[in-house]
Formats: structure tokens, sequence, C-alpha cells
């Protein structure tokens, strides 16, 4: 979080991270669509020609007062694929919020479990403790035939206390409801910090 006393503008990270086409761009693609273009920026996505991104999206909202700041929220992802490893621990760095986008797909438990141990490795170099980040778990690609249950893929991650969402973010379906519920959390984060 940055505070621009000057402006009274508060600015807010927040990270959409995971493995590789697990549906992180989508996610801000699909929130972008539906916010009203008064309210944020043009979406910049940097893609390779296997049509992953590069280095990340971002894109920057604008909402109600916080404490009587004008709040900026900056959303981004980080690119899934591991050569990119200084690329994502770089656009972590800095976050006020994490949404973790799980492939629900029983086959890529092994590239969530590796995703989401490097996200903690990552936090715990910034010298942020696992459980003290604002954190949202999204399931995605749950109308696959072979994906696994939020429920299971949570234990099997061993994710315990986060909100935890299933999501078919190319439909829109839990997209906003895992945008609200990491805003939510992040927004009582920064009030708490705030006082």
């Amino acid at each position: 979080m940055y505070i621009n006393w000057q402006s009274r503008e508060l600015n807010i990270k927040i990270v959409y991270y995971g493995p590789v086409l697990s549906g992180k761009t989508t996610n801000l693609e699909q929130i972008h669509a539906g916010v009203n273009p008064k309210r944020r920026t043009e979406l910049v996505s940097l893609k390779t020609h296997e049509d992953s991104t590069l280095f990340f999206d971002f894109m920057q909202l604008e909402l109600g007062k916080i404490g009587g700041l004008s709040p900026k929220i900056h959303l981004y992802t980080v690119p899934g694929k591991a050569y990119y490893e200084s690329s994502r621990r770089l656009v972590l760095r800095g976050a006020d919020g994490v949404v973790f986008v799980a492939d629900s797909s029983e086959d890529r438990l092994k590239s969530n479990l590796q995703s989401w141990r490097k996200m903690k490795e990552h936090l715990s170099s910034f010298g942020v403790a696992y459980g003290n980040i604002p954190l949202v778990l999204q399931c995605n690609k749950q109308d696959l035939p072979n994906s696994l249950d939020p429920v299971i893929l949570k234990k099997l991650l061993r994710v315990e206390g986060y909100p935890t969402f299933g999501a078919v973010a190319i439909a829109s379906l839990g997209v906003a409801e895992t945008f609200k519920a990491i805003m939510q959390s992040v927004v009582n984060h920064v009030q708490h910090q705030l006082v």
C-alpha cells in the first residue's frame, strides 16, 4: 500500500498468481469488461506467441473512499511459466492482496502445488508471513470433466482460513465473487493499518 498524502490517494496492489494457463489473465479481462470505462484504465497485456502472459497484465480501478482517501486499485497477473520466475517475484513484491488462481484439472495438481509453494517462498523473502496477507483461492476451470471440487483442491493445497471459490473464468462465473472477496479482505486489512 502506498499513500500519496498530497493527492489523498491510496494505492492498493492486488496480484493474481498461479500456474501457467490457469486463467489469471482471463479473470482480469472479465473484470475489465464489467467495470465502467470511466472508473478504469485500459488493460495492458503482454502476450507470447503461445498466448500466455509474458510479464504482467495491469489495470487500475477507482472506487469510493477508504478512510478519507481515494483508493486506486492496481490489478496485476504474473506470468505462469517457471522460466519467468524472477518476473513473478518482481510483480508479487509489494502486493496488498493475492488471488491464487488454481487450475482445477486433476492433472494440473502438481503445477498448482509448485506455484503455491513458490508464491509462499516469494512472500516470505519479502518478509510477509503466510497468513498475514489477504488471500483468496479461486479454483478455475470447474467446467472441465476432470476438475477437482474446490473443497478437495483447497485441502490438497493445504489452504486454510482463506475464502475459496469455484470458477469458470472464461464464462465469467466466479470472477466477480472472487474479486469482491479479495477487495473486502484487502479493504479490511488496509483500514486496520490506517487506524
